[in-house]
């Protein structure tokens, strides 16, 4: 890279941490070209991105950013990650490095708060957006068919009463 393109890197680095909400620094020990291209693919279908970039530049891009304390995190062969939906990459990169030993989540960053391995690990066992979603909707919809359910008893209970009057006539 000459200086030009080490400045636009950069630029958009620092573009990419004012906008995103998530970042997760991880340490690639040897990952194949098949491991990375399928870690990649899986990152990129959760709506993620994952970048490697050397260590300098990404200091360089975080100087003055709320992720600024991902800093020390960036020594050796390492990548950054992020996304709009933090659950989402978190779950991801976790997922991965269970099945790939090469992979080591080191921490990250949720906004200005500085995360470690376990609360990487913590935030990738919440559900996800969409399945927060759904359950939100369910709570919701659920008072509304208890009223339904409340409101249509006490008829229930009278068309029952009327019945048993009416057998109780017939068999008399």
């Amino acid at each position: 890279m000459d200086r030009t393109e080490k400045r636009e890197f950069v630029a958009s680095l620092a573009a990419v941490f004012a906008d995103t909400s998530m970042v997760v620094v991880t340490r690639n020990d040897g990952l194949t070209v098949a491991d990375a291209t399928e870690l990649r693919r899986r990152v990129r279908a959760a709506g993620a991105t994952y970048k490697v970039a050397k260590n300098r530049l990404a200091n360089l891009a975080l100087a003055g950013t709320r992720f600024e304390g991902i800093s020390p995190l960036l020594k050796g062969p390492t990548a950054l990650s992020w996304s709009a939906d933090p659950v989402a990459v978190a779950k991801v990169l976790v997922e991965f490095a269970k099945t790939n030993e090469k992979l080591v989540v080191l921490g990250g960053a949720l906004g200005p708060q500085t995360l470690n391995v376990d609360g990487i690990k913590a935030l990738a066992e919440l559900p996800s957006l969409d399945t927060l979603r759904a359950q939100l909707v369910g709570l919701i919809s659920t008072p509304a068919t208890r009223i339904a359910g409340v409101l249509q008893a006490p008829a229930g209970q009278l068309a029952r009463v009327f019945g048993a009057y009416a057998k109780k006539d017939e068999a008399a």
